[in-house]
């Protein structure tokens, strides 16, 4: 219903990504098969790997490890439980092994979500003021973090300090006509992807911010990428059906379905939250 979080797993040569609004985490080998679900206990923004086994995922109210052998979810830690109207989207590990994530108002109507860092000196609040929150990425040196206002139609860049505090926040990317931006990931370059929620591409942005080109898509929402296979060149894309009327639906019969496609450029290797984040 609502496709998110594409990761790539590289000791397994598998594909993890969510279903927030079915609850589920999904997995599949890098063609596609031997697929494997586990139901979460709430809506579930994204799942990343920790070093030494095991998942953290963001499910509405906090963060939860995820045990794939057994199934179970154990929390780790609360995020927002006093905001019951809240929950948490999308993540992204940097490569200090610091948790990045974002919360949102679930009603997508109220400035409630923030921008969070958890490392190894606690979770902190970086930022707030979003409706909705998505993307968090780091350029291939780490000294500039990127962040999405999705219904503002803007993606923010900071300078990334190596203690992980951030300033100089400034307009990266802004969008105008169809399309709100959502997930994103970054290449090898430093060119920054972006997927558009209604817009049915990803547009790929130059560091500078002007956009290098797109990649249209056979159906509009589309969510997030991550960059897999043994070379980095393939994009794994999550897409949704959420808002989709059954006559869009009609027309876009594969809207909610995980993409890939090739790239000439690599992107960049997927981090490990560190262990000692939750000490």
């Amino acid at each position: 219903m609502l496709g998110e979080g594409a990761l790539w797993h590289a000791p397994t040569r598998s594909v993890y990504f969510v279903d927030i609004k079915g609850k589920r985490v999904h997995r599949c080998a890098f063609d596609g098969s031997e697929r494997r679900s586990w139901d979460a206990p709430g809506q579930v923004g994204f799942a990343l790997p920790i070093e030494g086994g095991g998942l953290v995922c963001g499910v509405q109210g906090g963060l939860y490890r995820l045990d794939e052998a057994s199934g179970a979810f154990t929390r780790l830690l609360p995020v927002e439980a006093q905001q019951p109207g809240n929950r948490l989207n999308d993540g992204y590990a940097d490569a200090g092994g610091a948790l990045w994530f974002g919360s949102m108002d679930d009603a997508q109507a109220a400035p409630s979500g923030a921008l969070y860092r958890l490392g190894r000196d606690g979770l902190k609040r970086m930022d707030e003021g979003y409706i909705i929150t998505n993307g968090p990425a780091a350029s291939p040196d780490g000294t500039t973090l990127y962040h999405t206002d999705t219904l503002a139609k803007r993606t923010w860049a900071f300078d990334l300090a190596p203690d992980g505090s951030l300033k100089e926040k400034r307009l990266f990317a802004e969008f105008s006509g169809h399309g709100h931006p959502d997930g994103m990931a970054v290449d090898s370059e430093g060119h920054v992807w972006i997927a558009l929620f209604g817009g049915a591409r990803i547009d790929r942005f130059r560091p500078d911010g002007s956009l290098a080109g797109s990649v249209a898509f056979p159906c509009s929402n589309i969510t997030k990428l991550a960059f897999g296979g043994d070379d980095l060149r393939t994009a794994y894309v999550t897409t949704a059906r959420k808002g989709l009327t059954p006559a869009q639906l009609a027309e876009q019969p594969l809207a909610g379905n995980l993409f890939t496609f090739r790239v000439a450029v690599p992107g960049l290797p997927q981090h490990h939250v560190s262990k000692e984040v939750f000490a």
